[in-house]
């Protein structure tokens, strides 16, 4: 897994060096920075506004009372596309617009789900959707405690003592 983090750090940043002088030297250093520009506003643009769709879709499952995976997985998919395309570069930005692309992101959840050892579980049977929004009264008792005193606890104080 360290090898491919480490392949990943310096092998994205040298693709990413290469595609720039390819298009660069095909459209110009100005369109180049231009397109990249434009991407990045591109990316802040559809987060937002995937983000917000997607956040709607979270808070109606919750509402529903169900597990929402697959609210939670796009949202993902679309936090990781946003940072994709504001990172300059041409590749990233590619697979930063795939991920903002439903079918790919409904493809890669059955993928990973297919080949990922996931357990779910679930505490409580309670499908009261009011339940967790009340607060709850605790009866009990108390007895207060006193700080133990004495020759028998000295070693217990000197043990707090630097």
């Amino acid at each position: 897994m360290a090898l491919f983090i480490l392949l990943a750090l310096v092998g994205i940043p040298l693709i990413e060096i290469a595609v720039f002088i390819q298009v660069g030297s095909e459209i110009g250093l100005g369109m180049t920075l231009a397109t990249t520009v434009l991407t990045a506003i591109a990316g802040t643009v559809l987060l937002r506004v995937q983000g917000l769709s997607t956040l709607t879709h979270l808070q109606k499952t919750l509402e529903r009372g169900e597990i929402p995976v697959r609210a939670a997985f796009d949202g993902v998919c679309q936090l990781i596309a946003g940072l994709l395309l504001l990172t300059p570069g041409f590749v990233t930005d590619f697979i930063g617009l795939l991920l903002f692309l439903p079918l790919l992101r409904r493809g890669l959840l059955q993928l990973i789900v297919r080949h990922a050892n996931i357990a779910v579980a679930v505490c409580g049977g309670n499908t009261d959707k009011t339940a967790a929004r009340r607060a709850y009264d605790v009866d009990g008792e108390y007895q207060e405690v006193k700080p133990a005193t004495g020759p028998e606890f000295e070693h217990i104080k000197n043990q707090d003592k630097p």
